[in-house]
Parts: structure tokens; C-alpha cells; sequence
């Protein structure tokens, strides 16, 4: 009887191979499932924002807390799970969703949630990278380690989504009364444009992204410019 010319054992070890990759996808699946919904809730409250008069916010974002603590529990399971296996082998099943979690977060802090008595919350703050992973109990932008992290693009990439929402918000505030919102959302998302020009950005995701900054920069100034000509813009805002 001839000789196989290749070995069994290595279909065998490949088809184990497969077996654990399937095992490990089908994990993370399900943790991910979990942490979409929490997503998906959060942002539908968020979507309430719109036709919220600000002096209702508070009561609003505290429901937006509860949400984005139960997506801190999901990426805490994640962090742990995902840390087991090589991130860059699987980091594109959740790097979309971590973006929209870390964007629920910066949107809820800008708007004045998520405050404490350290630091109670005010309108207009901006957390940096470092203090996201705080917030989500996990470290960011690691280089040493092949392990779960934040990534500085998907902070980046969070940032934009939130200048899409805070364009429509101040055409919202506008229709609300509250025009020095808009005028504070314009001054934000000019220094936030400012500050990518600064970015020698190589991602080229990032960089077609960025381009939306500038066309929701432009949509804010043409709402200003036409309560200026009105005399609508509050003293104190236009300073």
C-alpha cells in the first residue's frame, strides 16, 4: 500500500483550527449582539434630544446614563473575552460598535451628563481619549500589548459621528428658542474642524470622514449668519 503523500494530521489540525476560530466568533457574536442593543437604545433616546427644550435635559440624560452603563458592562465582557485572542484577528467584528458606544458617551458628557461631585457636568465638555477608556474601564491606543483596546481612530471616527449630531441639533435649538446653543455648537465644531486640520491623518476612512466636519461647519454658519441678520443671536453667546 503506497504512502500517503500528505499527512491525515494536518487536516485534522487544521480542521481544529476552524473549530476553535468558529467557537471564538460564535462568543463574540453574542457579546456583541448584547452590546448593539444597548447601542441601539441609547441612541434612541438620544434621538429624543431634538424636541427636548434644554431645561428637560437632565432628566433625559439620566436615562441616557442607565443605558451607557449597561454598555460599559458589555464592553467590560468583551475587553475580558477578546483580550484571550489576537486583537488585530478579530478587531474588526466590534470596531464599528465601539465607535458608536464611545460616541454615545461624548455626546451624553458635551450635552452635561454624566457628571459627579468631583466634576460636576457642564455643557460643552469634551472627554479626551484617555479619559474615554476610563469610562469604559479599558486601555487605549496600546502598542506593547496585543490585547483589547480603544483605538485613537476610533475615537476620532466618535468624534465625527458626534458633529453629525450636534449640526442637527442646533437647527433643532433654533426651532426651540434657543439660539445660544446653536451658537455654541458652531463655535465647537469650528475648533473641532481646526483641530483634524491639524492631523497628519494616513486612515483613509478617517480622512473622507473629515470631510463631513467641514459641510457641517458650513450648515451651522448659514444658521447663525441668519440669526445674526435678525438680531436673534444673545449678546452674551456672540462674544
Amino acid at each position: 500500500m503506497a504512502t500517503p503523500m500528505i499527512d491525515p494530521a494536518l487536516f485534522e489540525q487544521l480542521k481544529s483550527k476552524i473549530e476553535t476560530d468558529t467557537k471564538i466568533r460564535k462568543e463574540l457574536h453574542q457579546i456583541l449582539d448584547d452590546l448593539n442593543q444597548h447601542i441601539a437604545f441609547t441612541q434612541g433616546l438620544f434621538s429624543r434630544i431634538h424636541s427636548t427644550p434644554r431645561s428637560k435635559y437632565p432628566s433625559l440624560l439620566g436615562q441616557v446614563e442607565e443605558g451607557i452603563r449597561k454598555e460599559i458592562e458589555s464592553v467590560g465582557k468583551l475587553s475580558q473575552f477578546a483580550s484571550q485572542y489576537p486583537y488585530y484577528k478579530y478587531n474588526h467584528m466590534w470596531t464599528r460598535m465601539i465607535q458608536d458606544a464611545i460616541s454615545t458617551v461624548l455626546l451624553c458628557t458635551w450635552l452635561g451628563g454624566m457628571g459627579s461631585e468631583a466634576r460636576p457636568g457642564e455643557l460643552g465638555r469634551l472627554l479626551t481619549l484617555e479619559e474615554i477608556g476610563e469610562v469604559f474601564q479599558v486601555p487605549v491606543n496600546l502598542k506593547d500589548q496585543d490585547a483589547f483596546h480603544v483605538t485613537i481612530e476610533e475615537y476620532l471616527l466618535a468624534l465625527i459621528n458626534i458633529v453629525d449630531e450636534l449640526s442637527r441639533l442646533a437647527m433643532n435649538s433654533v426651532t426651540l428658542g434657543d439660539t445660544s446653543m446653536a451658537v455654541q455648537i458652531s463655535s465647537f465644531i469650528k475648533d473641532l474642524h481646526a483641530g483634524f486640520q491639524i492631523l497628519n491623518l494616513k486612515n483613509d476612512i478617517l480622512r473622507k470622514r473629515v470631510d463631513s466636519i467641514k459641510y457641517a461647519v458650513k450648515k451651522v454658519e448659514d444658521v447663525i449668519y441668519d440669526l445674526s441678520l435678525r438680531n436673534l443671536i444673545p449678546a452674551k453667546a456672540s462674544e
